[in-house]
């Protein structure tokens, strides 16, 4: 992401500069749109299909299980519009923490422009790393998925969900999908579009993949346990920034990745190859969102593994990148050191002579000065 350089003169209503530096308000003003729409009751049926959940069904209660009715959802196209209003609220919030917070910083710090860019890109992702695994923490804990991680796979297909996991995954897409006009609001480097482009589309194609074949449980997990990670690196990014002696982020970051990569592809495999293995039910039905068949699960077991083994070898060029730029700034740091020790030496010796000995110059001693005068 490029910087932004405001200047005094107002830019044409409509034009490139314009809507990039006006984007948050015109956002803003449609996002106000829908929640207008539903003070009317005309436009309110069309504006409920925008902001609030769609498709739940009321369980009644049962004296086994609850004394109260539970509300569940499943999903629906409906929710594309769902996720398009979050979308236009991703914006707004990137752009508040983008202006109140990280240009703030980034004028008191005086970063680089590649710095600049970097240093934005850490914070946004930090902070909604940071908001994502608080959020599906407390999912964990109050669903009791880590107590009994055999719900990653009992009762497949987990087509009725409760509202705080479809809120999720709804947030999930929608900050995704926002990353995309985020490419041209920020002004990103045609040489990075591509490496963007493909770093957001395996995000969206693992959520969506897990919200569509009714997987969600794995994937809240799995997804918890990503962000963690990816937050770790980018809190010790912006550590790194101001103050670049600090490393110790960065060596924790690496343990963790490859903890984290090992953890994944056990937890995929546990549900894929044991679990859904020896379900009763294998058979595809679309009605009842039972994609529990052979030939899924090694495509979704694939792409897993593709995906994790991508990403340890981009992490094993970053590390052995790292590890030249290291070892080629030593014998730099030596040979400085020699060049100086060997200027003092030089000095000494046209001082005092070479390595200790007289030379036959006008730096002769006292006593050879006696003899040529006499």
């Amino acid at each position: 992401m490029a910087i932004r350089k405001k200047s005094n003169k107002n830019p044409p209503v409509l034009s490139h500069e314009f809507i990039v530096q006006n984007h948050a308000d015109i956002v803003s003003c449609m996002a106000m749109i829908f929640l207008l729409g539903l003070m009317f009751e005309i436009t309110a049926k069309a504006a409920v299909i925008f902001v609030t959940l769609q498709y739940n069904v009321t369980i009644p209660a049962t004296e086994e299980q609850s004394a109260e009715t539970i509300s569940l959802y499943h999903y629906g196209i409906k929710d594309l519009a769902t996720i398009f209003f979050y979308m236009l609220v991703a914006i707004i919030i990137h752009a508040i923490i983008q202006e109140y917070i990280l240009d703030k910083i980034n004028r008191k710090m005086h970063f680089s422009k590649t710095k600049h860019s970097k240093f934005n890109e850490s914070g946004q992702l930090s902070a909604f790393y940071l908001f994502s695994c608080v959020w599906g923490i407390s999912i964990l804990v109050s669903e009791n998925y880590i107590s009994d991680p055999t719900s990653l796979w009992r009762d497949y297909p987990h087509t009725l969900i409760p509202f705080q996991m479809k809120f999720f995954y709804i947030l999930q897409l929608a900050y995704w999908f926002h990353a995309f006009p985020e490419l041209y609001f920020q002004k990103t480097k045609k040489e990075d579009i591509f490496r963007q482009i493909v770093y957001i589309g395996l995000y969206l194609f693992h959520i969506a993949g897990a919200y569509l074949l009714n997987l969600t449980h794995l994937g809240l997990v799995l997804l918890v346990l990503h962000y963690f990670v990816e937050f770790l690196f980018h809190i010790s990014r912006l550590f790194y920034f101001s103050d670049e002696r600090y490393q110790k982020g960065f060596s924790l970051w690496a343990v963790l990745f490859v903890l984290g990569r090992l953890l994944t592809l056990i937890l995929s495999v546990l549900t894929f190859g044991f679990g859904l293995a020896r379900a009763e039910d294998q058979q595809l039905n679309f009605s009842t969102g039972n994609f529990n068949i052979l030939a899924v699960r090694i495509s979704v077991l694939a792409s897993i593994c593709m995906t994790q083994a991508f990403m340890m070898w981009k992490f094993i060029n970053f590390q052995l990148r790292r590890w030249r730029e290291h070892s080629s700034s030593q014998p730099q740091s030596v040979k400085k050191k020699f060049v100086t020790a060997k200027g003092k030496n030089s000095r000494k010796e046209r001082e005092n002579g070479i390595n200790g000995t007289v030379t036959s110059n006008g730096a002769d001693s006292p006593r050879s000065r006696k003899d040529k005068s006499s």
